[in-house]
């Protein structure tokens, strides 16, 4: 009896290559397109097997934390050392001549999009106003002026 395609991708080779190609950062539909199916299928894939959507979220797990880690240090800033190196003839070898501390600043726009994803509520942009046209704000003029003429009227 025949395997069906998706078997060979459920033994342990099939999901390291799976687990591999998202940690590189391929999309599902680059995914499918490896493996020889289309999208739709692979989605079908991680619906019916465990196997195969447990491998692509570990793999995509990596790189999405590789991702917030890096765009966490730009928006804080950070040091390296530089290290010149230089050819000395006389030994025949490579050798350090000097090493340089220097750093880099905190990238705002890092800090920006960190800040709206992480805490939406306070940094996003959206401005809330108030929205009334021209009619509304004279219907409520002419009310206030109506319920003072009543008023008036009363008393």
């Amino acid at each position: 009896m025949a395997k069906g395609k998706y078997q060979e991708w459920l033994e342990p080779e099939g999901l390291l290559k799976i687990e591999g190609w998202a940690r590189d950062g391929l999309t599902d539909e680059q995914i499918a397109d490896n493996i020889g199916i289309s999208r739709s299928t692979l989605n079908s894939w991680k619906d019916k097997y465990s196997d195969i959507s447990d491998t692509l979220k570990r793999g995509k797990e990596v790189v999405d934390r590789q991702v917030e880690n890096a765009l966490l240090k730009r928006a804080l800033g950070y040091e390296y050392t530089e290290t010149t190196r230089e050819y000395i003839p006389e030994l025949d070898e490579m050798k350090t001549t000097k090493k340089v501390t220097k750093q880099v600043v905190p990238d705002t726009t890092a800090q920006i999009f960190w800040l709206k994803n992480r805490k939406p509520d306070k940094w996003r942009d959206k401005q809330e106003y108030e929205d009334r046209t021209a009619i509304e704000k004279l219907d409520e003029i002419l009310k206030g002026l109506h319920d003072n003429a009543a008023k008036q009227k009363t008393e």
